[in-house]
């Protein structure tokens, strides 16, 4: 069992940054993949963008260039900056923790860019 909590988000204007944090607990941190997915009403989870254990990095061409996914094992933690935001990055973020089998998700966090 791993348990996932997600912070920051909020409110943001159009071309702004913020900065989204995740805390995985339960098994081993550094040997986990993390990923970050969003979601809006109406549509299917989106996938972002993920970090291996190793720490290779993956995005969506959508947030390529303009988010950065990030981890600290001392800390269990993963981190998605998130720069140049738009109005369709609006979304319900979500974290992903995988570990063999295990595949567990927060409970979400808003993003909202809006003027």
């Amino acid at each position: 069992q791993i348990q996932v909590v997600e912070s920051g988000g909020g409110l943001v204007q159009p071309g702004g940054s913020l900065a989204l944090s995740c805390v995985a607990l339960g098994r081993d941190f550094s040997a986990m993949a993390m990923a970050w997915y969003r979601q809006t009403p109406g549509k299917k989870r989106e996938w972002v963008a993920t970090v291996e254990h190793t720490g290779m990095r993956h995005y969506s061409d959508a947030v390529k260039g303009r988010f950065t996914i990030s981890r600290d094992n001392a800390k269990k933690t993963a981190y998605l900056q998130m720069d140049s935001l738009n109005t369709a990055d609006t979304a319900l973020y979500y974290c992903n923790a995988k570990l063999g089998r295990i595949d567990s998700w927060g409970q979400g966090i808003q993003v909202t860019v809006s003027t």
